[in-house]
């Protein structure tokens, strides 16, 4: 789509969202400093708060903390090709914090600890595509990917070659092929058998959603080519320093990601930990850059990201659950055997999610001015209960009496 055209749909969800500037008094962090205000402060139950975060901690995940030996034990690390190639970190306890109205009014564990948020790495991966799309670096995101790269390594076959831009941030593409020495078949293989894997079936490119990390990959190194710079540099100066972030995160790339562009040898960064790697982060980042798309992509006066790429963003496609990665959208919908799908039943059907295995959650609530992030909760069940405790403790203005006759 490109930045000229969005629709009836773009213009519908402006008004929707549009709720998140309503009564704000404007506040954005410092760096280094957010300020903090009580629960009773921002029209919130303490009482109400301190159950869901004790909820939350009941809730941690019982995976080793070594990420290392958990992907060892996982399913992730029983794959054909799953041995990692990244680097990974011994995780900290249950940790995270809300915000209420900009303001922090609640915080547990360790904030400061910079750790693996494997799957939220694809966000910040969509967001350097979206800098690239709202500087026109890419024209439309329905053109071709396969032109905007040098050579046909990796777009080559009559199957890849159709392949959009759109495709791959909505993981539509059902790319076909190796990167990294990583087949795409193998990242959450199909069939009956190891010996059937490599003869998945072929989906038309966007067709079919298949969450797989080799093509989000692939993302990573098309976006590469585009900005001809490392993309942990791009999100540096467009995004984190300007919202005030940390000097800690880090985005790794693969042991083996590495290509030319321009005479400089760059790391091609990965889009999630899957096989190590990705976006390592503390939950306080985190909630700054989850902050910023509560505040629809500015920041203190300055627009960061633009407000068409977040509707874009948080449109569906052929998962009615999912935008743009890594956008998990709230609104219900039937799936193919007539259920009703939502993803977190206690929230607004507004709210969005980006969301990483651990589980590590950036969830955005633009009908309660919200952002939390919780890291190492277990199961969406859990996690819908936590939310729906967040979101009762605030508590709901009285009835103004308007002298009407009984």
């Amino acid at each position: 789509m490109s930045r000229r055209v969005f629709g009836f749909w773009g213009f519908w969800l402006a008004l929707s969202v549009s709720v998140a500037a309503v009564g704000q008094d404007g506040y954005f962090p410092e760096r280094r400093n957010w300020a903090t205000k009580t629960p009773a402060e921002m029209g919130m139950s303490e009482s109400g708060l301190k159950e869901a975060i004790d909820y939350a901690i009941d809730s941690e995940s019982t995976a080793p903390k070594d990420l290392a030996l958990n992907h060892e034990l996982s399913s992730f690390g029983r794959e054909p090709f799953g041995r990692r190639i990244g680097p990974t970190t011994v995780r900290a306890a249950m940790s995270g914090l809300v915000v209420k109205d900009g303001y922090v009014v609640a915080e547990w564990g360790e904030t400061g600890k910079v750790d693996m948020t494997f799957s939220v790495t694809k966000t910040f991966l969509s967001t350097v595509v979206g800098l690239a799309w709202d500087r026109g670096l890419i024209r439309d995101v329905d053109d071709l990917a396969s032109a905007y790269v040098p050579t046909d390594e990796l777009f080559g076959s009559d199957h890849n070659d159709s392949i959009t831009w759109d495709h791959l941030l909505r993981q539509t593409s059902d790319w076909q092929g190796t990167l990294w020495g990583k087949p795409d078949w193998a990242d959450r293989p199909v069939g009956e058998s190891p010996a059937h894997y490599p003869d998945r079936p072929m989906y038309e490119p966007g067709t079919h959603y298949k969450y797989n990390d080799v093509r989000v990959n692939l993302l990573a190194l098309v976006a590469t080519h585009v900005w001809r710079r490392p993309l942990p540099q791009v999100l540096r100066e467009q995004v984190m320093d300007p919202i005030g972030a940390s000097n800690t995160w880090r985005w790794h790339g693969y042991d083996n990601s590495w290509v030319m562009i321009d005479g400089q040898n760059m790391q091609s960064v990965s889009g999630g930990g899957h096989w190590g790697g990705g976006m390592h982060i503390n939950a306080r980042d985190m909630a700054r850059f989850g902050y910023l798309f509560l505040r629809n992509g500015e920041w203190d006066g300055r627009r960061i990201i633009s407000e068409d790429w977040i509707k874009m963003a948080r449109t569906p496609g052929v998962n009615k659950g999912y935008g743009f990665m890594n956008w998990f959208l709230n609104e219900p919908y039937m799936n193919e055997e007539g259920e009703r799908q939502q993803s977190l039943p206690a929230a607004p059907e507004s709210a969005v999610t980006f969301r990483g295995a651990g589980s590590n959650i950036v969830y955005i609530d633009w009908e309660h001015d919200v952002v939390v992030v919780v890291r190492w909760i277990t199961g969406r069940g859990r996690l819908n209960g936590f939310v729906e405790k967040v979101l009762a403790s605030i508590e709901k203005p009285a009835p103004t009496d308007t002298g009407a006759t009984r």
